[in-house]
């Protein structure tokens, strides 16, 4: 899932960073990659700090690319202090960078994940990602193997994905689903 963030990364850092004066050439690369881990890192942290219900909501509506956002927020002031103390971008350049690409990278993951025809990204993949491939990992194979049996499959496609998490969540609480599915 690292190689996927790192091409939206690229792939919405054109603007942000390449084509940013306030971004040496030398430092694309590395700010660049710098966006890949602080999304990975900042979900992670989340998750570990009990925001479930935070990142449940990033999930819901379009609210994923809103700056308003509290998973949106945290990652992008995290991002924008890596950018200045690991790679010396100056605070207003470090701030622009990050107010511009996580955004962007949250919302598009998040499209990718809960749209059935684009399987670039999984819901179990960043389940996997952001539990750290511990214990977590292997639960989404498993609903999405044995699913079907149980009743999981809300939309009759004959597999159970974000799709159907999101018509379960419509009438049980997203926060819930993945709640449980986390174990909090």
């Amino acid at each position: 899932m690292f190689e996927q963030l790192t091409q939206l990364a690229q792939q919405f850092g054109v603007d942000s960073v390449v084509n940013n004066a306030a971004v040496p050439n030398e430092k694309n690369e590395a700010v660049i990659g710098e966006a890949s881990n602080s999304v990975i890192s900042g979900l992670q942290k989340i998750v570990a700090d009990g925001g479930i219900d935070q990142l449940a909501g990033l999930f819901q509506g379009n609210n994923a690319k809103d700056a308003s956002n509290p998973v949106v927020q945290q990652l992008t002031q995290q991002l924008s202090g890596n950018l200045g103390s690991k790679l010396g971008l100056d605070s207003g350049a470090a701030s622009g960078v990050a107010a511009s690409l996580i955004p962007q990278i949250l919302g598009s993951l998040v499209g990718k994940a809960k749209d059935p025809n684009d399987s670039s990204f999984q819901i179990s993949d960043i389940i996997g990602a952001i539990s750290g491939g511990g214990d977590n990992s292997g639960i989404m194979d498993t609903i999405s193997k044995y699913g079907g049996q149980f009743g999981l499959d809300q939309n009759g496609d004959g597999k159970v994905d974000v799709s159907d998490a999101m018509d379960l969540a419509s009438k049980n609480g997203l926060g819930g689903v993945l709640g449980g599915l986390f174990g909090k």
